[in-house]
């Protein structure tokens, strides 16, 4: 997956799932945003959870302190009422040079 040995995809991962929580948004690749889609829904459910446990394993997969504090104090209202479903993968033009699929990737 993602052409990358296994310590530098989970790096990749854990950077882009840090900026679309911190940005709400990012654009990458179509495969990036899918891959990014499943880690992102399982920090905004442990975010929904918000036990100490939950808040721990965050801590250790997301880079920044402060926007674990920021996605648990703001995750529980926005998301309430929803079971799943908080990101959405926009395709848009490909990429010039390498043909590649793009995709934007943004919080509901």
């Amino acid at each position: 997956m993602l052409g990358k040995p296994a310590d530098q995809r989970k790096a990749l991962l854990r950077a882009l799932t840090t900026e679309l929580i911190r940005n709400g948004r990012i654009q990458t690749t179509k495969v990036r945003a899918q891959a990014v889609r499943s880690e992102a829904e399982k920090m905004i459910t442990l975010a929904k959870d918000g036990s100490l446990a939950a808040r721990r394993q965050a801590m250790g997969y997301i880079y920044d302190k402060q926007l674990v504090h920021a996605l648990f104090e703001q995750a529980p209202e926005r998301y309430a009422d929803r079971k799943g479903g908080y990101t959405r993968i926009l395709r848009t033009i490909r990429r010039r040079g390498d043909n590649a699929e793009m995709a934007i990737i943004e919080l509901t």
